[in-house]
């Protein structure tokens, strides 16, 4: 992916959630990844939780495969690096993994780490993704204070929890989350992290997004994607998921 534009990544954990109500194998994730990579996506996210309940270790396996026939792709697999995370760093070496902090039976992610707390738990398995190749994002609150522990503890890049900023888009708070998000951001930067985003980012909150935090690396999008795509289709949904990066892009060079 290249550091110039924000790249744009797939999540398709809700392919596998409508998947696994039947036995039928419909829709497919393979063939979603695919559908998307052919429109543009840079890269795809999975989240394969202890549950199962959407991605399944098999899933993680197929999609390591396919991502061989798409090398200017990445690949990146989300989760707790104390649950099944590191199983599937160790087996099938992505790109990229996010070490997210949830509890096994939780919803959907929600907040992110306590590195005061958690620090030296997460440094040791941080150095091992990073020996085996895999670049290490940890998903993080915008709280510039508190972002440069996730340099302090290994890590390449900080993925933003974006549900606040999602929360207050067009609203009152709208202005002042992003300054939240833009001052986390220049946080990482100032201190040598690559900066990722994600969580409720949508067509029309993203470019306000993008115009806003400086030289974001990636994003990471599922639910409003996959949602979006079961009225467009993949290949319509991603290129305007692209066209809302690109005009957020414009916005910020202007």
């Amino acid at each position: 992916m290249t550091s110039d534009r924000t790249a744009l990544s797939v999540n398709l954990n809700k392919v596998a959630l409508v998947r696994n109500t039947r036995h039928l194998g419909i829709p497919s994730v393979t063939r979603a990844a695919t559908l998307c990579l052919q429109a543009g996506a840079h890269g795809i996210t999975v989240h394969p939780r202890p549950d199962a309940r959407h991605i399944r270790p098999e899933d993680v396996r197929e999609l390591a495969a396919l991502l061989k026939a798409w090398p200017e792709a990445e690949f990146n697999i989300e989760g707790n690096p104390f649950h099944n995370l590191m199983e599937f760093v160790r087996e099938v070496r992505p790109h990229q993994c996010t070490f997210v902090p949830d509890a096994e039976g939780q919803f959907t992610s929600d907040h992110g780490w306590d590195l005061a707390k958690d620090g030296e738990r997460v440094r040791p398995l941080i150095a091992e993704a990073k020996s085996l190749g895999v670049r290490v994002s940890l998903f993080m609150d915008a709280d510039a204070r508190s972002i440069p522990l996730a340099r302090a503890v290994g890590a390449d890049r900080v993925e933003l929890y974006t549900e606040p900023y999602a929360a207050a888009w067009g609203g009152p708070q709208h202005g002042e989350q992003l300054r939240r998000f833009a001052d986390a951001a220049q946080a990482a930067h100032a201190v040598g992290l690559g900066v990722n985003a994600g969580h409720d980012l949508n067509r029309d909150n993203l470019p306000d997004f993008v115009q806003s935090v400086p030289a974001l690396l990636e994003v990471s999008i599922g639910h409003a994607l996959i949602a979006d795509a079961l009225e467009m289709g993949y290949a319509a949904t991603v290129r305007a998921y692209l066209a809302a990066l690109s005009r957020g892009s414009r916005m910020h060079e202007q």
